[in-house]
Parts: structure tokens; sequence; C-alpha cells
């Protein structure tokens, strides 16, 4: 995954209830295993991350459609 960075951020939260399937849990916290983040901050690092690029491709795509 290029350009996809763990930091180490803290800012102001709120209380979301997701359910995650079972698998996709057991990948992030192997992933996450012996690094300085919790697996809230890589979910959370992770959606904006792809937020972004999701962006990035609607823009993108309206360029290409003018």
């Amino acid at each position: 995954m290029t350009g996809f960075r763990l930091k180490e951020d803290r800012h102001e939260t709120e209380n979301k209830c997701v359910r995650f399937p079972i698998p996709l849990i057991e990948k992030i916290e192997k992933f996450i295993e012996g690094k300085a983040t919790t697996f809230s901050s890589f979910v959370i690092q992770a959606c904006e991350y792809a937020l972004d690029n999701m962006e990035d491709e609607d823009k993108e795509n309206s360029d290409n459609n003018k």
C-alpha cells in the first residue's frame, strides 16, 4: 500500500460503534502488532487515507469528462 504511513496524532474524538468482519480485525491486529499504534488509530488513519484518495479519483474523473 503506497503512501499510507502510520502516525501518532491524537485528536478530539467521539465514540461510534462499528462492526468489523473477524478476518479484517485479525488482519489489522496482525499488521499493527509491535507498532506504536492502536486499532482505533489505524482505522481512523486508513479511513482518512481512503477518503483523501477517493477525492483525488473523483477530481481526476471530473477533469477527464471535460
